[in-house]
């Protein structure tokens, strides 16, 4: 719960962010460049950053909490926090050297005054994300310590300093100015994102004492599954890069568009998925310590458990994106440049992400049990295999599929998010199947994601009719049948808001309602507690 307060309150401020961002630079070619450019150091906090840190440092460090050797464990902490600042510094001198390679590579539909800006962005943004790696550490020391609300919230700085930002230059400046100012308060959230949460990990730490020694057993344990993490997320992260890359030779307009998509269904994933597994993760180091037929049952019930809750949520998520993804949109983002056409057209990126939604967020659990038993080289293998077949399948959907079709070329974007969730699938069942063989049966049961997305369809299906029932009665919004598709299932001209509102109360109430007919427990349980507060409230 205290994951999911974190993570929520800092998707919301990432939303309000991503408002803000929208009113002053839209879909222009600066949104673009400068989306573009944060991705580039962003790699940087991807590969050292909480994932890795979260495969390799937390399952080592809690389970020596759990064997209560604090002075171990404090040792632990100050030789990993020196040796990631040593190859995070290395990795950030180089990489602002190397700048013009990176913005070619990321980005190469960039040319001319797209591409110049880029790298003055990049340039900019590099050393701060360096601080986001040293904050990442921060996390694992506190998740270790089920001090789990601190570490999710210190985002919401970060994000505060770029909406303060964007509030105080915006309408001033020009857009490239705009996104060079943008560029150094980037560097500032970072500096304070860390500097908030270091008070509390060091009264935690008791002894801290900076090292870059490897002479310590459990710092080898904790480089021997560094490795194989680092190059699981580079795999991700060349994953991330693929799409980045797709995008930007079809538009400016499908980057910047395919980044908001990300930014928006990443909210599910991380409300859900993220906080189950950061919160579980720990929990199983801790068990892996104890005799293995305890272990492994153990295990099993936090996985199935897991693995359920996220479910529940994360499939009306994904029939949400699917039904109303252009009311989702519009109601996020809709404002200033960013007008009712840019809402339909993310929705159809949003349509091709849902498909793998349910995948990505599960996916991430199976992971966090692989990291638990310190096995991390399963999750690399399987994720370099999804990422060999999903370039070659984003590559084909994205690029030519468009044409052979004769659709627009900018639907490419929405095909990239498709094949994305695709090979998520590909990779989440790979994965549940080996840990059936280590650990028998586990995982989501037979049976359960029919019945879940049974309840999301009706559901679905009922908020589609209630947002054509309003386009009939007040009109459709003005712009969005202006675009390609834009005449079908087209939103009603209503406050954006208002119109998500108005759908998504009895979209809800029909799902936890067909959930619990169909003897779902979570959504008893959820009725339970809401029958608990009205007899309080009374």
């Amino acid at each position: 719960m205290l994951v999911a307060i974190g993570i929520l309150a800092s998707r919301l401020m990432g939303l309000v962010r991503e408002r803000v961002f929208a009113h002053y630079l839209g879909n222009a070619a600066a949104a673009a460049v400068f989306k573009a450019a944060l991705r580039i150091p962003n790699f940087l906090q991807n590969l050292f950053g909480e994932g890795v840190l979260s495969g390799s440092f937390i399952p080592v460090y809690a389970q020596l909490l759990g064997k209560k050797d604090s002075e171990e464990a404090d040792r632990v902490a100050g030789a990993v926090f020196g040796l990631l600042a040593l190859v995070t510094g290395l990795t950030v001198a180089a990489g602002m050297f190397a700048t013009p390679m990176f913005v070619e590579v990321i980005a190469p539909g960039f040319h001319g005054e797209e591409r110049a800006l880029a790298v003055r962005l990049v340039r900019i943004i590099f050393p701060g994300t360096g601080l986001l790696v040293l904050s990442a550490w921060c996390l694992g020391i506190l998740n270790s310590h089920r001090r789990f609300l601190l570490s999710y919230l210190a985002p919401v700085v970060w994000n505060v300093v770029m909406i303060a930002t964007l509030l105080g230059a915006g309408g001033r400046y020009g857009e490239e100015k705009l996104a060079e100012i943008l560029a150094y308060s980037v560097g500032v959230g970072s500096f304070l994102q860390f500097a908030v949460q270091l008070p509390t990990v060091l009264r935690l730490l008791g002894r801290f004492r900076p090292a870059l020694s490897l002479a310590n057993a459990s710092v080898r344990q904790v480089l021997r599954n560094f490795g194989p993490v680092v190059l699981g997320r580079g795999v991700v992260q060349f994953s991330a890069w693929v799409d980045t890359a797709f995008a930007s030779l079809i538009s400016s307009r499908a980057l910047s568009s395919l980044l908001y998509a990300q930014t928006v269904y990443l909210i599910p994933v991380s409300l859900f998925g993220m906080a189950v597994s950061a919160a579980e993760l720990p929990e199983m180091a801790r068990a892996t310590g104890e005799g293995e037929a305890d272990a492994h049952v153990k295990l099993r019930t936090r996985i199935d458990g897991g693995a359920r809750r996220i479910a529940f949520w994360v499939v009306p998520s994904a029939a949400a994106f699917l039904f109303v993804g252009d009311l989702v949109s519009a109601a996020l983002l809709q404002t200033g440049r960013f007008d009712a056409a840019d809402s339909r057209y993310l929705w159809y990126l949003l349509m091709g992400a849902a498909v793998g939604l349910v995948a990505s967020t599960v996916g991430r659990l199976y992971a966090s049990a692989f990291y638990a038993l310190k096995d991390p080289k399963t999750p690399l293998r399987y994720a370099v295999l999804r990422v060999a077949l999903g370039t070659a399948k984003a590559y084909v959907l994205a690029l030519w599929l468009p044409d052979w079709l004769g659709v627009p070329r900018e639907l490419g974007a929405a095909f990239l998010t498709l094949s994305s969730g695709i090979v998520a699938w590909l990779e989440t069942s790979l994965l549940r199947r080996k840990l059936m063989q280590r650990l028998g049966p586990v995982g989501l049961p037979a049976g359960l994601l029919p019945r879940l997305w049974l309840a999301a369809g009706v559901a679905g299906f009922v908020g589609l009719g209630i947002k054509l029932g309003l386009a009939r009665w007040l009109g459709p919004m003005p712009g969005v049948t202006a675009e390609w598709g834009g005449h079908l299932l087209v939103p009603p001209h209503l406050n954006p808001v208002v119109a998500l509102i108005a759908v998504a109360l009895p979209f809800g109430a029909v799902y936890f309602a067909l959930a619990a007919a169909l003897g779902i427990p979570e959504a008893g349980a959820v009725f339970r507690k809401v029958g608990r507060r009205l007899k309080v409230v009374r």
